[in-house]
């Protein structure tokens, strides 16, 4: 696994630029030392208090940023917090709007450090406005980077590209900051290698380069070797990451940069695990658990014991591996944060499908897709909210705009009774056409209500049905359509059948070519569902790189035919990205439904259960291929949780009958 050294390296390092006295510069000199060694760096800051109080209020407030800076690399979110609320309440008694952007932007560094990119994108922005209206050339510049890296979080890469841009250009017109331009150029840089742009990232890395080399600031040229280390692994540059990474290492513990240490180390034991070199990504690994003990390093810890765990399955020490990775998925759990366990689960995973533990597996990649639905559930229900607002929103306007206008036309017809009786031929013109203003507002949000129920069953980006649209359906089935009939019935009857498919290596494409190209395929695979499937079945993004499809009735032997029919369907369509044709394949569990082992129906969740273990089977058995759940034995009553729980093992027992479908070929065979 590998450890990033920090999403906001650049906005630590780099604050609107000092200038002028002693005082200034040693605050900066402090600050250019901070990466490396923050908690010695806050104890000289905190020591300066008490010789700042006679400086201008700027450089007073610049102290506290920088130990507001110190305290959040020492992982003090608190205190941090607490010391940029002292900048801007200090900036705003003053009146002085570069101050307050100096307390915000603090803010943000803490926002964003926490993962909560929206609170610091709304900070950053905020501290952008106040310094254009300061007119302060390194505190917009510095803006313009935490608004960049804050939009980077929420994915908004244009947004990000063009403030990154701006922030740039800035810097290059401040002469009295050697970091800010460096630490500008290193956002965009990052930009590029997330957004796939190759000459763009490797023309900055050589800018970086030729900065370092010329002002040979401790710091940037540790922070140019983490640089060269993350373009060169994203565009297939292993020897030159793998140098850039000893390079750094070796720097690093020549100036004693302890805190550094710990990420580097993991992210060499990262680079040897892709290398399949398990001693040496263990020894790496090892040391740096051993690097940082004594420090507030939680997150470094978790990832050295995630990579020593992958080292020893990779070298057949399964127990030694387990008890490692449950350690490191452990403070993932206590720290709440969800996308990186479901990362580590999906490597977990692999790592244990790699040693020949295939049931263990099976359970880590249960607790990652259970994670993915969760935070997908979560992205789709925040959407539906936002959207309710805005016609929330929108419909109490019309009624305060509406209520103006009837209070309006009230007093005017009071008016005009008053005065002339004969306008009334007037008034009722007036009224007829508040009548027809009514009318068409109500019509107007009935029909943005139809597009809120259309929104809430529909997949935004492929156009499907969703899960809910689904479970809506199904539970709206009739009494005789939910139950089935015993698993011996003849193959000439008709029945329904549920068909679940994933997409094969569909993470290797996101991180290889990018989302763009994951939401490609994603809307071809749903292209191809719609072109197999019949109108009168329904097609499902049940989540993520899944898909659901349910067939209401058709004769028994036919139902391998439509599993068929999907793998050729998508495997023959390549799908172009950037001048690039990718092959597109799918692996799929199915089952028939109803399914009534020894007479006694299974509900719709059931049947998918037992077809999501056949879709598992299909993924540890080679992918691109079909496996369905044909019966259960007759002999004797078989408990469907035994099934559930080890397909595969119920299969080789003689308990269920399963049927096996390849892809890219025209045959289909029992499994025997």
């Amino acid at each position: 696994m590998r450890a990033w050294p920090g999403l906001l390296i650049a906005l630590v390092l780099c604050t609107p630029a000092l200038a002028g006295s002693a005082m200034d510069q040693r605050i900066m000199d402090l600050r250019d030392q901070g990466r490396l060694f923050p908690d010695k760096i806050l104890v000289q800051l905190l020591a300066l208090q008490a010789q700042v109080r006679a400086e201008p209020p700027r450089t007073q407030a610049e102290l506290l940023a920088q130990i507001s800076a110190a305290r959040m690399l020492l992982n003090q979110y608190e205190a941090a917090l607490a010391t940029a609320d002292q900048v801007v309440a200090y900036g705003k008694s003053l009146g002085d709007d570069v101050i307050v952007a100096k307390g915000l932007l603090a803010k943000a560094r803490v926002s964003i450090a926490r993962e909560d990119s929206e609170t610091g994108y709304r900070q950053a922005l905020e501290a952008e406005q106040l310094a254009l209206r300061g007119d302060d050339r390194s505190a917009l510049a510095q803006a313009e980077i935490a608004v960049g890296a804050a939009s980077t979080g929420q994915g908004l890469f244009t947004t990000a590209l063009e403030r990154l841009q701006r922030a740039v250009d800035r810097a290059r017109q401040v002469d009295d900051d050697p970091m800010l331009l460096f630490n500008a150029l290193r956002s965009i840089c990052r930009l590029y290698v997330q957004i796939k742009e190759r000459d763009k990232a490797y023309a900055t890395l050589d800018e970086l380069t030729a900065i370092a080399e010329k002002q040979r600031l401790p710091t940037q040229m540790a922070l140019q070797k983490i640089s060269e280390h993350t373009v060169a692994s994203a565009f297939g540059h292993p020897e030159r990451a793998l140098r850039a990474q000893l390079d750094s290492l070796a720097l690093q513990r020549k100036l004693g940069a302890r805190r550094m240490l710990g990420s580097t180390l993991n992210n060499l034991a990262d680079a040897y695990l892709k290398r399949r070199d398990y001693p040496q990504a263990a020894a790496y690994a090892g040391e740096a658990l051993q690097t940082t003990q004594g420090l507030d390093e939680t997150d470094s810890d978790a990832t050295a014991r995630v990579n020593l765990g992958h080292a020893y399955l990779g070298m057949g020490r399964i127990a030694e591996g387990r008890k490692n990775f449950e350690a490191g998925l452990k403070w993932f759990e206590d720290a709440g944060n969800k996308p990186g366990l479901q990362e580590v689960l999906l490597e977990y995973g692999q790592a244990l499908e790699a040693a020949g533990d295939m049931a263990g597996a099976v359970r880590a990649y249960h607790r990652e897709r259970a994670i993915y639905n969760e935070l997908f559930e979560t992205k789709r229900q925040k959407a539906l909210l936002e959207l309710q607002e805005r016609n929330e929103t929108d419909k109490k306007q019309r009624q305060i705009a509406l209520l103006e206008s009837e209070n309006h036309n009230h007093l005017l017809m009071q008016r005009i009774w008053w005065l002339l009786a004969a306008v009334l031929a007037l008034v009722s013109v007036v009224v007829g056409l508040l009548y027809r203003k009514i009318r068409l507002a109500n019509a107007r949000l009935a029909s943005k209500n139809l597009e809120l129920k259309a929104l809430s069953t529909l997949d935004p980006l492929t156009g499907l049905y969703n899960r809910r649209h689904f479970q809506d359906c199904m539970a709206g089935l009739a009494p005789g359509e939910r139950r089935g009939q015993a698993g011996g019935a003849p193959d000439g009857d008709m029945v329904g059948a549920l068909f679940l498919l994933d997409v094969d290596h569909f993470k290797h494409v996101n991180d290889t070519y990018g989302h763009a190209a994951g939401d490609v395929v994603l809307k071809m695979v749903a292209r191809q569902l719609r072109a197999v499937m019949r109108e009168s079945d329904l097609v499902v993004r049940w989540g993520g790189e899944e898909f659901l499809a349910y067939v209401p009735a058709l004769p028994r032997q036919r139902i391998d035919e439509v599993a068929r029919s999907i793998l050729l369907g998508i495997s023959s369509q390549a799908v172009c990205h950037q001048d690039r044709q990718l092959s597109v394949r799918v692996s799929i569990g199915y089952a028939p439904f109803p399914l009534a082992p020894a007479g006694e129906p299974l509900g719709w969740e059931r049947v998918i259960n037992l077809a999501d273990m056949a879709l598992y089977l299909a993924k540890t058995q080679g992918r691109n291929r079909a496996y369905g759940v044909r019966g259960f034995a007759q002999r004797q009553p078989i408990p469907v949780e035994e099934v559930e729980q080890d397909l595969e093992r119920a299969w080789r027992a003689g308990q269920v009958d399963l049927q096996l479908v390849l892809g890219d070929s025209a045959y289909a065979q029992e499994c025997a």
